[in-house]
């Protein structure tokens, strides 16, 4: 499986990263979680006083930072200039400016660059929003995951502390329509992959799904 590469594309709460760290153990596989990525790109912005809704600005310093991503499934990590910055990107200033930041076309083509990067010659799990439709569209399988508002707001709630199935129901809602409706690189299930609802699937049903579609494609 050297030159395999696994796409998990989705909206937030469908599963994506779970899921893709256990098929990336199964498999015996790397594991990309792009979306830290973003969020890494945003923690500097916010850090660095640049006004994350004004794409100019933005724009004028995403070169600057030095991102590194760790592909161990057992224990993925992301830096940024060095700094360890797993735990301060999933805070609620990260989570309520992501979509902007991502929304900035020289973010995302440098990104976009880092995560062909990391790739390689293959042997990974991809997970994000782009990756079936831009960043690998050549990847040996392309997997869309989704599942109901309710669901996804559920599993969001339950990993978060001092929020409410509503609340979570409706930022979801808002990244959404930020995230399919940018300019660059949308949110969009792309061509040939296949789609799973993952609402009444457990996790481990997730990961043997995909597992399978792996195995029938390798």
């Amino acid at each position: 499986m050297a030159g395999l590469v696994v796409a998990v594309d989705g909206p937030s709460g469908s599963g994506k990263s779970s899921a893709s760290r256990g098929v990336a153990r199964e498999l015996g596989l790397r594991y990309l979680d792009t979306g830290a990525q973003y969020r890494a790109m945003t923690w500097w912005m916010l850090e660095h006083g640049v006004e994350v809704g004004d794409q100019e600005a933005v724009a004028a310093r995403a070169a600057e930072p030095v991102l590194e991503s760790g592909t161990d499934p057992q224990a993925p990590t992301i830096h940024v200039d060095g700094a360890d910055v797993a735990t301060a990107i999933r805070g609620d200033a990260v989570t309520g400016s992501v979509s902007l930041v991502a929304a900035v076309p020289e973010v995302r083509r440098r990104l976009v660059a880092l995560q062909r990067e990391i790739i390689g010659e293959g042997g990974i799990v991809v997970e994000g929003r782009d990756i079936g439709s831009v960043v690998a569209p050549d990847a040996t399988l392309k997997v869309y995951l989704t599942a109901s508002a309710e669901a996804r707001a559920n599993r969001r709630t339950a990993e978060l502390t001092g929020t409410t199935v509503e609340a979570q129901q409706a930022a979801m809602a808002r990244r959404d329509t930020l995230d399919s409706t940018r300019k660059t690189d949308p949110l969009s299930m792309a061509a040939g992959a296949v789609e799973l609802d993952t609402t009444a699937l457990n996790l481990e049903e997730v990961i043997a799904t995909v597992v399978r579609l792996v195995k029938e494609r390798a």
